[in-house]
């Protein structure tokens, strides 16, 4: 009986854009990590605002950190950085429904 290679894995690296998202559908060794698996799969290329020390990384939608490993049909997600914090989104839409309020009111 000889030494058998492992069998390469396949995952999918997902990077959403506010009208779609982008699917990268590769093979990678057994073994590999998040961090391989995007830099492998060509989003980088073809997204340079992606920056690996900013944006956070996900298998499945649970944050994981680039060196964790993967295992065979995982997919990763690249996550935008949030341009408005959500807590003072909602602050602006209650202030902004009070006055909206007290607008109709007066009619």
């Amino acid at each position: 009986m000889g030494f058998r290679m492992p069998e390469p894995i396949r995952v999918e690296v997902v990077y959403p854009l506010p009208q779609e998202q982008e699917i990268f559908s590769i093979q990678m060794p057994a073994g590999a990590t998040v961090r391989q698996a995007v830099e492998a799969c060509g989003v980088l290329q073809k997204y340079p605002e992606i920056d690996l020390a900013n944006n956070k990384l996900g298998v499945f939608a649970k944050l994981v950190k680039p060196d964790a490993p993967l295992r065979d049909r995982d997919r990763v997600e690249i996550y935008r950085p949030l341009i408005a914090d959500p807590k003072e989104v909602r602050k602006q839409r209650a202030a902004d429904g009070k006055a909206m309020k007290k607008g109709a009111a007066e009619l």
